[in-house]
């Protein structure tokens, strides 16, 4: 389904002339060599052993010829490792390529390789205007993939922004569309007293419940199954995460969501959006965040990538206070200055309000 390519931006300059438009279109060729390794289970072959090209091609049952030129190029590339007539992986594919680690992306990778011929159909969707596989359900099975590789995607990420974003004054925190609860666990190991709570589909949580299954801190982890596009959101949290998830959606879903999360916060809770934003006034920049507008209408009914700009418009109809831009180091982003948070208005002097306890809240905050 969603597929965001890289945060950093992948393209610098301008394509003004024929030969910008040439090496433009032909930087597919390095990206094809790369998913050609995975489609022949060449890293997961080459393991921990050096080999010959005359032994590997043996063993993966393909020609000398073909394997030479592919192997010399993935050396050049820095994934595989080259020496005389030898070659081994480097510990990128030694780790999270190699099928027989413990530290492999296989879902992630999985969905890199479908993607590849999905946009090949991009013409249809733009005649259409509908995603390409949209009279296709989206069945349990898929779903528990593509959340598996969610969590192949931020392993990395999500400790880091946790430990930029700070919820030491927090003691609710409700992960809404988490997914594999990657982000909600995060926020658990670095803050000892928070409780969360993940919502997303029955098949996410399923996932979400085998990853907490294996951190301590996930038995302060609970779980919300609940479609947030059209229902209340019960409970009361300090504060709501919605990491990768507006994007989705169109700007009246979105609308209508955070309406839902201010109901769902604590006065002065904070909603805390992730998201690939535009930051240019024509809303062209930064490039990423605009090439990933192309993987919404791909596999989306409605979803775009969005301005701050309109997205804090968004939050102020739907009754919130201030908005902001939280800065975290760069380099350890998700997307380029792609994080913003609004306050839910504070209680007023004299006045009370009830609520339902939040699911995983403990008593006293």
């Amino acid at each position: 389904m969603v597929l965001p390519a890289d945060r950093r931006d992948g393209m610098t300059e301008r394509i003004v002339t024929f030969e910008d438009f040439r090496d433009a279109v032909s930087a597919y060729r390095l990206p094809r060599v790369l998913l050609a390794g995975l489609e022949l289970d060449l890293f997961t072959t080459v393991g921990g052993r050096t080999w010959t090209i005359a032994e590997l091609a043996r063993e993966l049952k393909v020609s000398e010829r073909g394997l030479a030129i592919l192997c010399r190029n993935l050396a050049m590339a820095g994934v595989l490792q080259k020496k005389g007539d030898l070659y081994k992986n480097s510990r990128l594919a030694a780790t999270a390529l190699n099928a027989n680690h413990p530290a492999y992306r296989g879902s992630y990778l999985d969905l890199i390789k479908n993607h590849w011929t999905d946009w090949l159909r991009l013409p249809e969707s733009v005649r259409s205007g509908l995603p390409i596989d949209h009279d296709v359900p989206d069945g349990p099975d898929h779903r528990r993939q593509f959340t598996w590789a969610m969590h192949h995607r931020t392993l990395e990420t999500a400790p880091a922004i946790a430990a930029q974003v700070s919820l030491r004054q927090a003691g609710t925190l409700l992960d809404l569309g988490g997914g594999p609860g990657t982000y909600a666990m995060a926020f658990l190991a670095k803050n000892p007293r928070l409780r969360a709570t993940v919502c997303d589909r029955e098949a996410a949580l399923e996932v979400a419940k085998e990853i907490a299954a294996t951190h301590r801190a996930g038995r302060r982890l609970s779980y919300l199954p609940l479609d947030f596009t059209n229902t209340p959101i019960p409970g009361a949290y300090d504060v709501i995460w919605f990491s990768n998830v507006l994007h989705i959606y169109s700007p009246e879903d979105n609308l209508a969501i955070f309406r839902r999360a201010l109901a769902a916060l604590t006065p002065g809770g904070r909603l805390i959006i992730q998201d690939a934003f535009l930051h240019d006034r024509e809303g062209l920049y930064p490039t990423e965040a605009s090439l990933f507008a192309v993987s919404m209408l791909l596999f989306t009914e409605g979803g775009n990538t969005y301005s701050t700009a309109e997205t804090t418009k968004w939050l102020k109809d739907a009754g919130f206070g201030p908005v902001k831009m939280l800065r975290v180091k760069k380099g350890i982003e998700d997307w380029e200055d792609g994080i913003l948070e609004a306050r839910a208005p504070a209680l007023r002097r004299g006045t009370t309000v009830r609520r339902t306890r939040s699911r995983g809240s403990s008593g006293a905050r």
